[in-house]
């Protein structure tokens, strides 16, 4: 997303910093154990970690084949977390997804069989190809972190966090998420395809992948199985980079230049409807774990560009003038962001 920057602020590092060296070496082990079976994807990984470190769920949209559940896979492995993966079909329940209760014939009483969403990290793949139902089903662990069943509430483990796929292009069969269920996602990011040397060093690795002997046959090994089972941190290394995390300073003037941005989403008359207070408390969020990421205890307004369309584009709607006329919401995004920076420009110039 092309848009101008506006000036770094100048921020004095306070007095008492904490030593966040841990997590920055927590961090590198993270990027480096995730390059081992994904080439590039240096973005991705990033919006993951901001996740991870905030407790945001993520969606991930693109087409088939761009390594989206490797890279799930690989950041669960990366650390003591707890993975689940549902597939998402048209025939899936509720139930699929949190569990049920079961009739135990030898006491005649029911019991609760927990489904896999009681995990560290779930990866809802291809979430539109299930009924809205299902989807719904999703809202209350997403937003408060528990799950009904029955006449029960169970707490999920923490972290919790919801990683799901899409599919832009093939519509057949799927059914549109809901605005409820969008804006419950922190961030909502784009895969492309990988450059000309990225792509040959994916070819380059698979072709040095082998075959593994299973049984009496013998199958070709999958970036998968390049997967080691050994982790790189701890929960305690997790718990320490969501500390760091809180620590960074954001100023009211960012704060401001937050809420301008959601506010004139609201206002636009191409737009059916703009962003939710949720998408405010997303930016700041995001910007502060993506601060610590780039190793600063502050947060300057290039956090603000870089996280924007991530977190505002799924949580806004064009009305159909906009699309007749071949508007994009990356075009109305950027437009509102230059408008801000112009508005912050003449403000400083004025004081």
């Amino acid at each position: 997303m092309s848009i101008e920057h506006a000036p770094r602020p100048t921020v004095e590092a306070k007095s008492g910093q904490q030593d966040w060296s841990g997590t920055y070496d927590f961090i590198e082990r993270i990027r480096s154990k995730i390059g081992e079976v994904v080439v590039g994807q240096n973005v991705v990984v990033e919006r993951l970690l901001i996740a991870l470190f905030t407790g945001g769920h993520v969606l991930l949209q693109g087409v088939p084949g761009l390594a989206k559940t490797l890279l799930v896979s690989a950041m669960a492995k990366s650390i003591h977390l707890a993975f689940s993966r549902i597939q998402f079909t048209v025939d899936l329940l509720p139930s699929d997804i949190l569990g049920s209760e079961i009739l135990d014939q030898k006491n005649n009483e029911f019991r609760v069989h927990q489904g896999p969403i009681f995990t560290n990290l779930l990866l809802a793949d291809e979430i539109n190809r299930a009924a809205p139902k299902v989807q719904s089903a999703l809202l209350e662990a997403m937003q408060e972190h528990k799950v009904t069943i029955g006449n029960q509430t169970f707490k999920l483990p923490a972290p919790f966090l919801v990683i799901a796929t899409q599919n832009p292009v093939e519509q057949s069969g799927t059914f549109e998420l809901p605005e409820a269920q969008l804006d419950r996602f922190m961030l909502c990011h784009r895969l492309d395809y990988p450059t000309p040397a990225e792509e040959r060093e994916v070819l380059l690795r698979n072709a040095r992948l082998g075959i593994r002997r299973e049984g009496g046959g013998a199958v070709a090994r999958t970036e998968f199985d390049v997967l080691e089972q050994q982790a790189v941190g701890t929960a305690e290394d997790l718990i320490c980079a969501m500390e760091a995390v809180q620590q960074v300073y954001v100023s009211e003037t960012f704060t401001d230049h937050v809420v301008d941005i959601v506010n004139r989403t609201r206002q636009d008359k191409r737009l059916d409807f703009g962003c939710s207070p949720r998408a405010g408390i997303a930016l700041i969020k995001a910007s502060r774990a993506r601060a610590m990421i780039h190793r600063r205890h502050y947060v300057v307004p290039e956090d603000l560009y870089a996280l924007a369309e991530d977190v505002i584009l799924h949580r806004i709607r064009l009305n159909y003038e906009a699309l007749a006329d071949g508007i994009t919401g990356q075009d109305i995004l950027q437009q509102l962001m230059l408008d801000v920076g112009g508005t912050q420009s003449r403000n400083g110039r004025s004081s």
